[in-house]
């Protein structure tokens, strides 16, 4: 394939502007699939020094499945109305609502799990280990294991997304934080079935 022709692939796959496409080309000696991966990088290096930095702006997404027994509403925040007001914004909100609809998240990162249940699903596995004679090193690395499954289960951002398991939700932000330059975040959600 012509050198012109991956550099406008990689700009349409990614969305990023064509002079970072064209850097990770050179980078990667035309290897596509590795200036992806630098470009992932360098998204995450190019918004470590945003973290900080207030996001007030943002929308409200809010997603009803087919026949009408379960909606979301999400709030996703921003810096900038600019940036609010952008398609690839609102297609991220979008996915997000829909993700959310579709796993039944409880909380939007690990960190606001309260401690009280992280330790409750330990005793419950713990309990389920009583009268086995593995050794407690064994029980504590299935017990560890459990966890981190469950808090991948219940937290929005850690859950695989639906429509490519390879990426988590966080994955997904982080990509379009690295095409439109700003920082994201999911403020909070509520889902509701019937």
């Amino acid at each position: 394939m012509e050198n012109t022709e991956l550099l406008k692939q990689l700009r349409e796959e990614t969305g990023i502007s064509m002079m970072e496409c064209k850097k990770a080309l050179d980078e990667s000696k035309w290897d596509i699939k590795r200036a992806k991966e630098i470009l992932r990088e360098k998204g995450k290096e190019m918004i470590k020094g945003r973290s900080e930095r207030a996001m007030s702006k943002g929308i409200i997404e809010a997603y009803v499945h087919m026949g009408s027994k379960i909606g979301v509403m999400l709030e996703l925040l921003c810096e900038s109305d600019f940036v609010a007001k952008s398609d690839e914004f609102k297609k991220l909100a979008h996915e997000i609502a829909l993700q959310a609809a579709a796993t039944r998240p409880l909380f939007v990162k690990a960190e606001d799990i309260p401690g009280e249940l992280i330790d409750e699903e330990k005793r419950v596995c713990l309990k389920q280990f009583e009268s086995t004679n593995k050794p407690q090193n064994i029980i504590d690395q299935i017990v560890e294991g459990r966890i981190k499954k469950y808090k991948t289960e219940v937290v929005l951002l850690s859950q695989p997304w639906v429509k490519d398991t390879s990426k988590t939700i966080q994955d997904l932000i982080t990509e379009t934080r690295a095409k439109i330059g700003e920082n994201i975040t999911v403020g909070n959600f509520s889902r509701f079935e019937i």
